[in-house]
């Protein structure tokens, strides 16, 4: 399997030591989703060394999406699917403000859900979104997705679960 997709301006590969600064930044600071109490080195390092495994143990995961014009990773993208999750998600994240409003994370998750229906061969796939998440709840409709309130959420209290399906349209 392939660990690089590209787009007229991302690279998506696979989790490098040297994003590990990168990633440490966001994850230890106000754009996390994790409580206050768990943002710390340690934590951060599980989570990020939890990409490599994931390629690891299921022969796909979530890509770094690296900026092309100047080569500094930005956030992850694409498919996952954790031990105990009803589902396979494709996720997004830009790890910081300054990279919001550019279009990058349509970008990688368009090049990161097409991935997964036509080279890993998904049917569907989910996002669960945080319901105070406005920008990536348009994001997931820009990509096709719709809200399926019929879909089990992994996460307490549950968020809004997005449904991709192969074949859906984009928007964008």
């Amino acid at each position: 399997m392939s660990g690089t997709l590209t787009t007229d301006r991302l690279v998506l590969r696979m989790p490098e030591e040297a994003d590990w600064p990168f990633y440490r930044a966001y994850r230890l600071g106000a754009r996390s989703t994790l409580p206050v109490e768990m943002r710390n080195d340690a934590v951060a390092r599980e989570h990020f060394d939890g990409f490599a495994a994931h390629w690891a143990w299921r022969g796909f995961g979530r890509f770094i999406m690296v900026d092309r014009a100047t080569g500094e990773p930005i956030g992850h993208v694409g498919p996952f699917e954790p031990e105990g999750h009803p589902e396979r998600e494709i996720t997004w994240t830009l790890w910081s403000a300054a990279h919001e409003g550019k279009g990058y994370a349509f970008e990688g998750a368009r090049a990161a859900r097409d991935h997964v229906f036509r080279d890993l061969g998904w049917t569907t796939a989910v996002s669960y979104i945080v319901p105070d998440n406005a920008r990536s709840q348009r994001l997931a409709e820009r990509l096709g997705a719709v809200l399926d309130r019929q879909a089990a959420s992994p996460y307490a209290p549950p968020g809004l679960v997005y449904r991709h399906v192969a074949g859906g349209a984009s928007h964008g």
